[in-house]
């Protein structure tokens, strides 16, 4: 098996519901975000899914996330964008942008700090 990974960061504000502490307040964090793809074949320029495909989607999904409050992207309407949702909504909108097979989307990481992760897959 095969993987290729991609990280980006973008940076938004957030506040957690039904949290019981001082992330219910407004708070931002730069977060770093990766994208990890895999396969078993490779194509004939020998790569599982060139860098700048995944890079470019992913610039595309912060389009709708970065510098703004996620408590008022849609997909978070019950008010928690916690790093796990914000990991499975890129994983979602990355599905939605990529054509890339054989290579699939396996693993999207959300860092709130280096130190603080969550991720999503479909496994």
């Amino acid at each position: 098996m095969y993987t290729a990974r991609v990280e980006e960061w973008f940076a938004a504000a957030h506040f957690l519901v039904n949290f019981h502490g001082k992330c219910e307040n407004l708070h931002g964090h730069n977060y770093k975000v990766r994208v990890t793809v895999k396969g078993t074949e490779l194509d004939e320029g020998g790569m599982l899914c060139d860098f700048g495909i995944l890079k470019s989607a992913l610039k595309d999904v912060f389009k709708e996330l970065d510098h703004c409050n996620l408590n008022d992207v849609p997909f978070f309407s019950d008010g928690n964008p916690s790093a796990e949702r914000i990991a499975e909504y890129i994983f979602i909108e990355m599905e939605k942008r990529l054509d890339i097979e054989p290579a699939a989307l396996s693993l999207v990481e959300v860092f709130e700090t280096e130190k603080h992760v969550a991720s999503y897959s479909r496994q």
